[in-house]
């Protein structure tokens, strides 16, 4: 590529309070009713007073501190002056001149992608446009709730990039417990800003801004779309128009909304100082207290299960986005190290035990538990598998107690019914057949039904071997003992 991209983010994220930013309108995303959470002062009517809501200052504040921001101890809010046709005040309370946060950063593949600026602000309303009519309509049930407003600093240099540093930051959002970040809700919204400059060139390019993207993937298509349309443009010798731009899903391309000015005004000349508000003067002990809530976040949970568990990127990275998962695979692990130090299992110092452990017990976390919730969470009445129960499953599998066969139909069990593994096994008739006598049986008639793939094992090919375990394993549901059965079937296939 001639050109080189510079993009920057503007994130709108509407914070998860009881009440709107102002009022004590409810703050509820899942209203299906319009304008029933309205009020005089959402509603901008004559005479009424705005009250700041500390939940929303809180959590913007918790907000700032994991995000490796400066917390801005003295705030200011402002009237935003320009029109919005779904805000009723005809204008916006913002805090976008005089923000809470400062200079943070997000981690993305090792690399500081720098955050201008954090501020809070109040969101619009949304409007309705109805299909094959000439009107629009308006829903305020939004207009008012918390909207914190992110502003990275040029620093990404790809659309994949791009949707790295939003999809991380709605993990993080979660973490502090903010925020939903739903962004088919529209409680998170992304914009991007695009500009491209030639190689070996300091001076950037024209930016073009485009708004209201609603979900990861459309982030990276859009952005991806703009740099390639930009680049074409420029490659004709053309100019790119400073403007606003739209995605169109059905399209996929992105298409002008409005041309933005070339004038020498300032940001500050839309603003006036909000007179029914105090300014934010934060102490630094309420900072002190807000900080000691935050949590362990996505890359610190990362290096921990990395070092702690020698779990690889898939594993960890998982665990990272599955916080309930995770925290349920802690509870299980710490449940098998008990049961190494009270000597059940016995710990080898040239292999761990608890390594071979942790592998089992993530896998069938990552691949069969999380298939068979189906999106359900394992917290609360509807989850009934114990820690305890499922490392006693784990602790079966790893005795070679269960084949992998037999363990899927157990877990579907233990999800069913709540019960112990062993005592499923035995209900089910589902005990293991040791008894070589009884395997060497199966093997022979599997052999029996199957000369052409002992020929074909006979003559090199190894994948003959797996096909005629798997076909051991059929003929005894599951329950014959994987190790001896191929130990055995070895041994009968050199005859």
């Amino acid at each position: 590529m001639a050109y080189i991209p510079t993009i920057g983010l503007e994130i709108h994220v509407e914070l998860k309070t009881k009440s709107k930013m102002f009022c004590s309108c409810s703050n509820n995303a899942d209203e299906k009713k319009p304008n029933v959470n309205i009020c005089p002062v959402c509603m901008g009517y004559p005479g009424t007073l705005p009250v700041i809501n500390e939940e929303a200052v809180r959590k913007i504040i918790k907000t700032v501190l994991g995000l490796n921001c400066e917390v801005i101890k003295r705030s200011k809010f402002y009237r935003k002056l320009y029109f919005y046709p779904d805000l009723p005040k005809g204008y916006q309370i913002s805090q976008d001149i005089s923000p809470i946060g400062k200079n943070g950063f997000l981690k993305i593949d090792g690399r500081k992608i720098k955050i201008h600026e954090v501020h809070l602000e109040e969101d619009v309303g949304s409007l309705i446009h109805p299909k094959g009519t000439d009107y629009s309509l308006v829903n305020f049930n939004r207009a008012g709730v918390p909207l914190m407003e992110l502003v990275t600093e040029p620093d990404i240099t790809s659309a994949i990039e791009a949707r790295k540093f939003a999809e991380e930051l709605q993990l993080i959002l979660r973490y502090l417990d903010v925020s939903e970040a739903n962004m088919e809700k529209g409680q998170m919204r992304v914009e991007v800003n695009v500009s491209l400059r030639r190689q070996n060139s300091k001076e950037l390019g024209t930016k073009v801004e485009i708004k209201n993207l609603n979900s990861f993937q459309v982030v990276e298509k859009a952005t991806n779309f703009e740099i390639e349309r930009q680049e074409k443009i420029l490659e004709e010798g053309k100019e790119i128009i400073p403007e606003t731009r739209g995605w169109d899903d059905e399209k996929k391309i992105t298409l002008s909304q409005r041309k933005k000015g070339k004038g020498s005004f300032s940001t500050e000349d839309f603003h006036a100082p909000e007179p029914n508000l105090p300014a934010l003067n934060l102490q630094v002990d309420d900072i002190e207290k807000i900080k000691l809530e935050i949590p362990e976040l996505p890359q610190q949970k990362r290096e921990r299960f990395k070092k702690e568990y020698e779990l690889g990127n898939k594993e960890t990275e998982f665990f990272a986005s599955y916080r309930n998962l995770s925290n349920y695979f802690e509870k299980v692990m710490s449940e098998l190290k008990n049961w190494i130090k009270e000597g059940r299992i016995k710990e080898k110092v040239e292999r761990p035990e608890s390594i071979k452990l942790v592998k089992i017990c993530a896998n069938y976390i990552i691949t069969d538990l999380q298939g068979l919730l189906k999106g359900k969470s394992v917290v609360g009445k509807d989850f009934s598998i114990t820690p305890e129960n499922f490392a006693e499953f784990v602790y079966l599998i790893y005795e070679g107690k269960i084949s992998s066969k037999i363990a899927k139909l157990v877990l579907g069990e233990m999800l069913k019914t709540g019960s112990d593994p062993s005592h499923i096994i035995k209900e089910k008739g589902l005990v293991q057949i040791t008894n070589e006598a009884e395997i060497e049986k199966a093997i022979k008639d599997v052999l029996t039904k199957n000369q052409k793939v002992v020929e074909d094992y006979k003559k090199g090919k190894e994948t003959a071997l797996q096909y005629l375990i798997g076909q051991v394993m059929a003929e005894t549901r599951g329950k014959a003992n994987p190790q001896s059965v191929q130990k055995i079937l070895k041994i009968l296939l050199t005859k």
